[in-house]
């Protein structure tokens, strides 16, 4: 846009000059990106590695449904299927919900805009390119542009991070667009911030997808890279799968050569004419293929993906508890698998309000509360009126207490001080008032009644020279000089972020403009936004987890700095930890790669800062975590591994986010880290558990033809063991309890495999151990004899039923703790217990009353104590292997 020479003398846009400024620049309409509806992301979820494998599942079973009429099969892999793809789609789609809110948001702005017949009322999205709007104090900014009259402070927190409002005044530089989005330019307005105090009027020079507002709208719609178990998962579907088809493959060709070799002999005429019968070779060779896809289904874990969807939510509801609410199931585990958090100061390390930290008087006392203050009664009436009177706020309610309403965040800070101690102002008013403005640095007022006199408040560097005499504590007037105490409170005042005010007073009139010389000093005040007290111990919780934490902030790096010595995240003398964007943005990616491990805070940080970062990490294979309130952090949210949004802080951030803390606690966040460790551990035991039996159940029905047994288990006693593969087994490790021993551990690499050394130790060696003690049984003279295998083989196979499912409830035990100790912190997963227990009476129950549907009849006594017991040499058979481990200094992890 062209230079505006003369305001007043610029009537507004035309409706021809709006038709060719939105042709040519865009509407201010936020552009939405096309994404999938609700079904097509459905049916594109379905390409999820381990829900392809149980589709085939699927298929074969429907297949070979008729013949065998293994409808429960069939239908339990289906359920599978549905709801784990259903969960995950939904938790997906929720995520397009941040630009809907951004819209939402917009939608409902109106501005006054100038136009050439007067002022009118628009919408938001009516506004153009070369607009003039004009602004007050609680109106929304609706466009980028620059300040052409007037001036205003703002509230750009929300785009930028800084708690502190900006003043923004015009310019004598030129009016053509600025490029970049300086924040700090005096002249510059951007969309989505807040007019606080004063009146202006803006002219348009971006809008749409081009402000800096627009710019994060695009950003929170890009997709988001595959979430870290999703990563995994497809690993361990690629180790199934082969372990499948190997077995399978295996099976099928030792069913042929039984067929075709062992039964003929060895004898080559014999073989040679067998092979010759077409009709029979091709029967054994259907009957061969039958059964290696029989070994795939069997091998295929349909019970995994409806196990996650159940750990994940009884989590999410444990966790709501604790003050973490879930927007995406994924995120909890992804929390678990986190290398690096970029963390917002505002709201997050810091009390995200402005707060009178301290008061030092002119004879360098210094008071760490009102309550000290007060004790010097005369001193603090006057401080009291100063903080009252000299002000742009003003008190109101805040629910039930009083507070400062209106202003500015320095004001309302310095009007809260003084509020729960009022004791004079009801004998004093408020006749002239001088506000702040930027040129004079200054607000004063006059009162009357009590005290007849100036109250003067401003930045101390042109305060303090002006003083000739300050109070003492008992409100005397003694000279004033600048001590070498006194300054050197106010360097360590300013090395620890703090804001120094000066109060003073004045016998004669101050006017706006003009000097003020002989000033009393009242003292200095000392303003800062707290760290909060549990943030240090949060940030010690994290780092001894293995995470590195980088505190990102749009202050000042001295103030930066400050808050991040002393919340521990930096040492003294780690400068090379500390970078601001202008340095941020002079680095290439390969330089920012390096930097990385060390980088310990960002100052002054935009938006574009966080998602580069964010990104440089993903680049580098860490799981990243960004955590935020403002809308100048829902981009680095959304692009985030997992994106925690304060339950403070903005819709938009919220809605792009995959976890919500509640009560903005920092220590909720390494909650949800143990957490998600806690589900990841979770999901390990349950799939120890279920490959064992998986690997048993597919061992026994390949060898049982070999040896006799054509059908050691049934296919309604095949259900059974599903349902507690499946649904008993995973509520049962859903509780597992998170302990606290797990934040020391280090985070899970992003390409680590789910299955690792100890789990493939522990599922082969009790698994082929289980499977040799099934056999023994259903081959051994000695239990055939025991158990009537000859005058009763139902009654043998009721006690192998009895042995298989019993052998894998006390495996469970073996499976949900890697310590020596099996029943280690049981108490805390007391549904565990009542599962299994559960199981147990159950599977009683079908022993003694199951009948010819689970082929079953009822045990005696002294029969069920046999099973009972060689079920249970599973246990003792485990420990030997971890004692194994331990002696070979090999503890096991799961």
């Amino acid at each position: 846009m062209k230079m505006i020479k003369n305001v007043k003398e610029h009537h507004g846009l035309s409706s021809a000059q709006v038709e060719q400024s939105r042709t040519k620049y865009g509407s201010n309409q936020l552009t939405r990106t096309k994404k999938n509806s609700f079904f097509k992301q459905y049916l594109a979820n379905f390409g999820d590695p381990i829900i392809k494998i149980l589709l085939v599942a699927l298929a074969v079973n429907l297949l070979f449904m008729f013949d065998h009429f293994d409808w429960f099969e069939t239908a339990g892999v289906a359920v599978a299927i549905f709801l784990a793809t259903f969960v995950s789609t939904l938790s997906e789609h929720g995520s397009e919900s941040a630009f809907e809110k951004l819209q939402q948001e917009a939608s409902s702005i109106q501005c006054r805009v100038k136009r050439a017949n007067g002022v009118r009322k628009l919408p938001l999205g009516e506004v153009v390119v070369g607009d003039l709007v004009l602004l007050g104090a609680g109106e929304r900014v609706p466009a980028d542009g620059i300040l052409v009259s007037g001036e205003v402070s703002v509230d750009q927190s929300s785009l930028n991070g800084e708690s502190k409002e900006a003043h923004k005044a015009p310019s004598d530089n030129d009016h053509s667009a600025a490029k970049g989005h300086d924040f700090m330019q005096k002249n510059r307005l951007f969309r989505g911030s807040v007019v606080c105090s004063g009146e202006g009027m803006l002219l348009v020079q971006q809008v749409g997808v081009k402000t800096f507002y627009g710019s994060m709208a695009m950003e929170v719609q890009e997709d988001t890279r595959e979430s870290p178990l999703k990563f995994k998962l497809r690993s361990l579907a690629k180790t199934i799968s082969r372990f499948g088809y190997v077995a399978a493959a295996f099976v099928a060709l030792a069913f042929l050569f039984n067929c075709i070799v062992l039964d003929n002999g060895f004898d080559p005429a014999r073989i040679s004419a067998y092979c010759q019968n077409f009709p029979v070779l091709i029967s054994q060779i259907i009957q061969a293929v039958t059964l290696a896809i029989t070994v795939v289904v069997v091998a295929v874990p349909e019970g995994l993906p409806m196990m996650i969807t159940v750990v994940l939510s009884s989590n999410m509801k444990r966790m709501l508890k604790d003050h973490v609410l879930v927007r995406k199931l994924v995120g909890i585990e992804t929390s678990g698998s986190l290398n690096i958090l970029f963390t917002d100061k505002t709201g997050t390390l810091t009390k995200g309000k402005l707060q009178v930290k301290t008061f030092v008087s002119g004879q360098n006392q210094v008071y760490t509360s009102a309550r000290n203050l007060r004790k010097q009664k005369e001193l603090w009436e006057l401080v009291e009126m100063s903080c009252f009177f000299n002000t742009s706020s003003t008190m109101g309610q805040e629910g039930r207490r009083r507070a400062a309403i209106g202003g500015n965040a320095t004001d309302r800070a310095l009007l809260e001080y003084v509020i729960p101690h009022l004791s004079t102002t009801r004998t004093v008013t408020r006749e002239e008032f001088i506000p702040f403005n930027s040129r004079d640095k200054f607000s004063a007022c006059r009162v009357s009644g009590k005290q007849n006199l100036w109250l003067v408040k401003g930045a101390f560097e042109k305060i303090l020279p002006r003083c000739t005499s300050c109070y003492d504590a008992k409100g005397q007037r003694q000279p004033f000089r600048m001590s070498p105490d006194l300054q050197r409170t106010v360097r360590e005042m300013s090395g620890s972020a703090v804001r120094i005010l000066a109060l003073a007073v004045s016998d004669t009139p101050i006017r706006a403009g003009q000097s003020f010389p002989n000033l009393t000093l009242l003292g200095l005040i000392g303003i800062r936004d707290e760290l909060k007290s549990e943030a240090g111990a949060s940030i010690r919780q994290i780092t001894g987890a293995g995470i590195q934490v980088v505190m990102m902030t749009g202050d000042s790096r001295e103030t930066a700095t400050a808050i991040a010595l002393e919340a521990g995240l930096l040492r003294p003398g780690q400068t090379d930890a500390v970078l601001d964007s202008h340095e941020l943005n002079k680095m290439t990616d390969e330089q920012i790669r390096r930097l990385l491990p060390r980088l310990r805070v960002v100052a002054r940080a935009v938006p574009a800062d966080k998602s580069r970062l964010v990104r440089a990490a993903q680049e580098l294979g860490l799981v990243a975590g960004m955590t935020g309130d403002g809308v100048n952090d829902a981009p680095a949210l959304k692009k985030a591994d997992v994106g925690f949004a304060m339950g403070s802080g903005t819709e938009v951030a919220k809605e792009a986010s995959d976890i919500v803390i509640l009560d903005d606690n920092l220590s909720s966040i390494a909650k949800a880290i143990l957490y998600g460790r806690t589900i990841f551990k979770s999901i390990r035991k349950f799939i120890i558990f279920q490959l064992t039996v998986n690997l048993c159940a597919v061992c026994v029905s390949v060898i049982g033809p070999f040896i006799g047994i054509d059908t050691p288990v049934t296919v309604i006693q095949m259900l059974w063991i599903n349902i507690i593969m499946d649904t008993l087994a995973g509520l049962a490790f859903a509780g597992e309890a998170p302990l606290p021993e797990y934040l020391h551990e280090p985070p899970k690499r992003r390409d680590e495999h789910i299955i690792n050394r100890y789990m493939v130790s522990q599922i082969l060696f009790t698994g082929l151990y289980t499977v040799l003690l099934c056999l023994a049984f259903l081959k051994a003279p000695f239990f055939r004899e025991t158990f009537h295998y000859d005058s009763q083989p139902i009654f043998f196979l009721t006690a192998f039923f009895g042995l298989f499912i019993f052998a894998g409830i006390f495996n469970s035990f073996n499976a949900r703790t890697p310590r020596l100790h099996l029943l280690s912190h049981i108490t805390q997963n007391k549904a565990f217990l009542f599962i299994m227990a559960m199981a147990a009476g159950v599977q009683l129950l079908l022993i003694y009353y199951g009948g010819t549907l689970f082929r079953t009849v009822p045990l005696t006594l002294q029969g069920l104590k046999w099973v009972l017991l060689l079920a249970a040499t599973v246990i003792p058979i485990d420990l030997i292997r971890k004692l194994i481990l331990r002696l070979n200094h090999r503890k096991g992890n799961i």
